[in-house]
């Protein structure tokens, strides 16, 4: 079971935390909780050199927190927030392609008011 404070830690992990605009790289993560339960989280920074800098810091996060974590595949996001869309497309070279119809179903809940779209096309 849930510790309390571990159960407040585990919901306030955005499932999206992503740039505000640009095109960036982004991971999708299943982060499991010592009680069975997973959530599934999309991370998307510029800092992100690589796929695996934004992986590692979202891990170290869980860790911390006491959970763990998955990395499912990456890919690249574009933030258009004066159009109100988002484009997930590519893929990572050292994690693979993420399931991008999963990224934008977790962006749809943070953003309802974009047009979110995807392609498995590009890198």
């Amino acid at each position: 079971l849930f510790r309390s404070n571990e159960y407040k830690s585990y919901l306030r992990m955005d499932p999206a935390l992503i740039d505000d605009e640009g095109t960036f790289k982004y991971v999708l993560i299943k982060l499991y909780h010592g009680d069975g339960s997973e959530v599934l989280l999309v991370r998307g920074f510029k800092w992100g050199e690589y796929h695996d800098d934004i992986y590692q810091e979202t891990l170290r996060q869980a860790q911390d927190k006491g959970m763990d974590t998955e990395c499912l595949g990456g890919g690249r996001i574009k933030h258009e927030p004066l159009e109100k869309k988002l484009f997930v497309y590519g893929y990572s070279m050292g994690y693979g392609r993420a399931d991008h119809t999963k990224t934008v179903e977790i962006l749809k809940k943070k953003y309802p008011e974009y047009n979110i779209t995807y392609s498995n096309d590009g890198y």
